[in-house]
């Protein structure tokens, strides 16, 4: 009989693609349903690592995926919310949470994959309701991800005919690192564990692949997920690179043990699939299961001696952008509410500090349009909003409380501050989002509008910082000088716009630059009026 090889491979990559879109699209519905809580589950629970394996399980089930579980840990970890060895957990919870995926292909209902598909599309399409659309989104994908099983599994069946496919498999079974190193390259590929290890369960399901050759494969498709995270981690912090290092550690060492143990572990599923009489693609499921628990279990212990090596490996200090307030004690509300103010101000200045340093960043990525800098402005403008919100909370519980005539005039001036820090944060993030644009699209601004922007970056960066300082002083003279420059940065920006135009008439520019320019240019001059706003804040609150 002749192979079809267009009809296997056309059936085998759209298989393929219809199940990796199906458990990204489950995954992303079930994070939204699930609201944008994660990262507070993460850093409220991972309070030592064995909590931290617990919530790594229910994160990584709630996203159907363990590498987006690691990115979540590496941005609570860079900003200082979560230690490495509590990540370290989280990591090894979500290589259990993962093989989720498995046990419910291991389900094996396929031949209702099209009508479960049809209910979700159902609701999808018909209910207007955000909540029930989600629950229709996480359906369908349920469902896709059958059809798409169904699908490669039926792609597969003629390879059981052909010789090539089975001295293949013959060589699997007798030189188990082949399948570790097919396993390996294979998810490195599909850059998706759960893709591969549902490839392997429709193997073995056909009688393509035996027990002890299905295996090691199993054990590559772990180490190839961490290539992902790898190269994630590539050119980022410190704290990334440490993260994906233990990914990469916990699964190599795992393999090995497992290959050590082997004959022993066949035994064990061969021995489990006759107690529950598991049907074939379960027993891969329970294999993958077991595998990554019983890995978690053995390297547990050693968490504190990942994080030691890793450190020595990877040497640095990190620079840490705290996302938690350092000044908010809720004990002074009752006790001093002027104290309390005076807590609220420090921490106010402190993230005035993260616009600044936003703004810094910002600039420098205008001008070396490295990607660590727009990395570290994302960061800076997160943590600027997560402080807004816990600032704005801390002095609404102040002003419940009977506070004096001068004390109510601080508490206003402060709250309008915060939003002033608050919204500077959006503007560089516009001008970074911007950049990205130029970027992205080869955008080439012209020397003399780099210099332009020089000459107002500096002073607009200049103007923030003076107002802060006037803050912190509670300066008259510095909030007026801050009123000066203001006017200058409002001069700057008129003047650029017109020497822009005089460019565009010249054809010295193209268009796409002037929309970036002008753009830049009335964010950073937005950001001089919320500067100013501080300063009158300042001017009008003499006492």
């Amino acid at each position: 009989m002749e192979m079809n090889w267009q009809e296997l491979l056309f059936s085998f990559f759209g298989g393929l693609g219809i199940f990796l879109f199906s458990i990204k699209y489950m995954g992303d519905a079930l994070q939204k349903a699930a609201g944008d809580k994660l990262r507070d589950i993460l850093d409220r629970f991972t309070t030592n690592p064995f909590m931290g394996v617990l919530v790594g399980i229910v994160v990584t089930i709630l996203i159907q995926s363990s590498s987006g579980t690691t990115v979540i840990v590496v941005g609570l970890v860079s900003a200082g919310f979560m230690t490495l060895r509590q990540a370290i957990g989280v990591i090894m919870g979500a290589n259990i949470g993962t093989t989720v995926t498995a046990f419910i292909i291991g389900l094996d209902v396929g031949e209702f994959a099209l009508p479960i598909m049809a209910v979700g599309a159902f609701l999808i399409f018909f209910i207007k309701k955000n909540q029930i659309q989600n629950i229709g989104q996480v359906i369908f994908g349920f469902g896709g991800l059958f059809f798409g099983m169904e699908t490669m599994s039926g792609a597969m069946k003629p390879l059981r005919e052909l010789p090539a496919f089975i001295d293949m498999t013959v060589n699997l079974s007798e030189f188990p690192i082949l399948g570790v190193a097919a396993g390996t390259i294979f998810t490195f590929i599909v850059q998706s564990s759960s893709g591969t290890i549902a490839i392997l369960q429709g193997l073995y399901a056909e009688n393509l692949v035996t027990l002890d050759a299905a295996l090691p494969v199993l054990f590559g498709d772990n180490i190839g997920t961490t290539v992902t995270a790898v190269l994630a981690a590539l050119g980022t912090s410190i704290a990334a690179r440490r993260a994906a290092a233990v990914h990469v550690l916990f699964n190599v060492i795992g393999s090995i043990i497992f290959l050590i143990l082997l004959v022993p572990f066949t035994a064990y599923v061969e021995w489990i699939t006759g107690v529950l009489n598991l049907e074939a693609k379960m027993q891969i499921a329970f294999a993958h299961g077991t595998f990554n628990i019983v890995n978690t279990m053995i390297q547990f212990p050693l968490i504190g001696a990942w994080a030691y090596l890793v450190t020595k490996v990877i040497p640095g200090d990190e620079v840490l952008i705290e996302f938690k307030p350092k000044h908010l004690d809720l004990n002074f509300i009752e006790q001093s509410p002027s104290i309390a103010l005076g807590q609220a101000k420090e921490e106010v200045l402190r993230m005035g500090k993260y616009s600044v340093q936003g703004l810094e960043e910002t600039y420098e990525y205008l001008k070396t349009k490295s990607k660590k800098n727009a990395e570290m402005g994302y960061q800076l403008e997160d943590a600027i909003n997560n402080l807004d919100g816990k600032i704005t909370d801390y002095l609404v519980l102040i002003s419940a409380e009977s506070i004096s005539a001068a004390d109510s005039t601080r508490h206003t001036m402060l709250m309008e501050t915060v939003r002033d820090i608050e919204r500077i944060g959006d503007h560089f993030e516009n001008i970074i989002e911007l950049i990205d644009y130029q970027e992205a699209n080869k955008v080439k601004l012209t020397a003399e509008a780099m210099e332009d922007l020089d000459e107002m970056f500096t002073l607009t960066i200049a103007t923030v910082s003076k107002s802060l300082d006037a803050l912190d002083t509670t300066s008259h003279e510095l909030a007026r000088e801050v009123a000066e420059q203001e006017d200058l940065i409002d001069k700057m920006e008129r003047k650029f716009r017109k020497k822009h135009i005089l460019r565009l008439n010249e054809g010295a520019c193209s268009a796409q630059a002037g929309i970036v320019f002008v753009d830049i240019v009335s964010n950073l001059e937005r950001i001089g009026d919320h500067s100013v706003n501080i300063a009158e804040a300042i001017l009008g609150n003499r006492t």
